[in-house]
């Protein structure tokens, strides 16, 4: 969904800075992009000293429009799952995007404008028995997103935080995880494009699809215990 993130807003002449792991896919993107100006930087985000790394290679660049995208989930039981792979994961899903909102909230801030979006999840909202590290982590995000939107929107700032909280989206996440979706994913395009008009109007939660919109109204009236037994069952047909 990052490449879409940036093809949209490259159609809309943006310059881009480009952030992944992989140098192969950024230059690849960035050939594609053609005309617009894109700088790429390789650096793996789980590691947290990579974090400020970004930052001082960036600060000067003043971000008007912070994504942070880079996320994964892990799919077992808790007792089961390797701790290393769940810790990279905190890291990635939480950490990481901790840091670099933390960062750049502060600077867009003192200048009095900017835009942060955060990749959630429709997880964010919901128990994740065989997936619980990725919920916890969405449910992270998608309350801390909320949290400084409002505190930024009491103080009169023009600085806005978004989370973008979709159900499945056609990307690489089910085969990092090991998981299938039990229900066809959005178009990952129509997505990034949804999530990106909506932040830059200042929306502070943002849900697409018609189907996820109802399944996150309908949680509110299942008890927490009915609802985790359904995840459950629901999960389990991801395999």
């Amino acid at each position: 969904m990052g490449r879409d993130m940036a093809r949209y807003l490259s159609s809309k002449g943006y310059d881009l800075i480009l952030v992944a792991r992989r140098e192969d896919r950024l230059l690849a993107l960035r050939d594609e992009l053609g005309d617009t100006n894109v700088r790429i930087i390789t650096l793996d985000l789980s590691k947290e000293e990579n974090c400020y790394e970004l930052y001082e290679l960036t600060k000067d660049e003043k971000v008007d429009f912070l994504i942070n995208n880079a996320g994964f989930g892990v799919y077992g039981r808790f007792t089961e799952s390797a701790v290393e792979d769940e810790l990279r994961l905190i890291k990635t899903n939480v950490v990481a995007l901790h840091i670099l909102m933390k960062l750049f909230a502060k600077d867009m801030e003192k200048r009095g404008s900017g835009n942060i979006l955060n990749v959630g999840s429709i997880a964010g909202f919901l128990p994740g028995p065989l997936l619980s590290s990725y919920y916890a982590s969405k449910n992270y995000v998608v309350r801390l997103s909320e949290a400084v939107h409002e505190e930024l929107r009491r103080s009169g700032s023009k600085v806005r935080v978004s989370v973008l909280c979709p159900g499945p989206v056609k990307t690489e996440f089910n085969k990092v995880a090991g998981v299938n979706f039990i229900v066809e994913g959005l178009d990952s395009a129509y997505v990034a494009k949804y999530a990106i008009d909506r932040a830059l109007k200042g929306k502070m939660v943002i849900v697409p699809g018609f189907a996820i919109k109802l399944l996150k109204l309908g949680a509110r009236f299942l008890s927490e215990k009915r609802f985790t037994r359904l995840s459950y069952t629901l999960q389990m047909q991801r395999k």
